[in-house]
Formats: C-alpha cells, structure tokens, sequence
C-alpha cells in the first residue's frame, strides 16, 4: 500500500525539502566560475571605455602619442620633442577634462620611455591612458 511503513503505520506527507544536495552543486558551480574568472581576468588589459547615453555625442578627445624604437615622439602624426609634448598634452587637457592618453609604443622601445611619458601626461592632468597593443594570435 502507498504511503505505509513495514509496521502498517501510514506515513504523512513530505512537508520539507532537502536542500544540502543543491547547496552543494551550488557551491561547486561557484568555485568552478571563480577559477575561470582568474583566466579570464589575466589575459585582458584593463582599459577604462567611455560611457555614452546616445550615440550621437561627441566622441571624447584622445591625446595620441607614440615612441618609435629610436626614442623619436611622436604626437598624432607630427614628431615632437619633451616641451612640445608637454606643450600638447596641456592643450588637450585644457579642451576636454576627460582626454585620455593612447600610448603606442615600438617592441624595442625602452620601457623607461614609456612610463616618462606616461608621468608627463600624469603631471598635465591626464589620468586615463591606456598602451596599444597588437593581439599574440
């Protein structure tokens, strides 16, 4: 007969659920996200991307500057020295409070290079910047 023991005694109905077995799956898909998250995380660059509402805003000004492996700056297209650089930099800032400083800089390029122009633009008010970088694929 449904719904007796062995004894003959009718058993009531089941009025709770146990939950350990979901707990667990739960926690193991968790642990599972976590770790690919590490992955996932490591192999990106952290870029800060401008926020629009509509499409149709202007787009924000980007101060380019890129160092050739022979020390040579340049900014956008036109080769500079250190005071026109900053000079530059400057102007740029003083347009838009949000310029961001794109960075393109050759393989050979020496690193302490890069982290001056990175300060130069820092000491103009520059927080936002952001190093080029072609894909390893």
């Amino acid at each position: 007969m449904a719904g007796t023991l062995s004894g003959g005694k009718r058993r009531g109905p089941i009025v709770g659920i146990n939950v350990t077995p979901m707990v667990d799956v739960v926690l193991v898909l968790l642990v599972i996200m976590m770790v690919s998250a590490t992955y996932i995380v490591a192999q990106s660059l952290k870029v800060e991307l401008p926020k629009s509402q509509s499409s149709d805003e202007a787009t924000p000004i980007v101060a380019q500057v890129t160092i050739k492996k022979d020390g040579r700056t340049l900014y956008g297209e036109t080769e500079v020295d250190e005071k026109a650089l900053v000079v530059k930099l400057r102007e740029a800032h003083a347009k838009d409070q949000d310029v961001s400083l794109v960075l393109t800089a050759d393989r050979a390029t020496a690193h302490g290079d890069v982290v001056h122009v990175v300060d130069l633009a820092k000491l103009e008010g520059i927080s936002k910047f952001a190093i080029n970088v072609e894909s390893a694929q």
